[in-house]
């Protein structure tokens, strides 16, 4: 699970926002494992999810406010 975990904040550092459906596609992994481990690093505090019409995670701490310049 630690590996997943590695791998889907790896994936998300390179990303604004993305939903777990993807990044299960994107790191050839199973859904559902990406699932669990989404929430797990929800539980941690890494990662955030965001309902923007669906639902999408996302590095803790990134602002998604409209408008923003992207951050470096």
């Amino acid at each position: 699970m630690e590996e997943l975990k590695a791998k889907i904040l790896e994936y998300l550092a390179g990303v604004s926002k993305e939903k777990p459906r993807v990044i299960a596609e994107k790191i050839g992994a199973n859904k559902k494992e990406v699932d669990k481990a989404c929430s797990e690093l929800a539980k941690e505090g890494k990662i955030e999810y965001l309902y923007i019409g669906t639902s999408y995670v996302t590095l803790a701490g990134r602002d998604h406010t409209p408008g923003k310049i992207k951050e470096e």
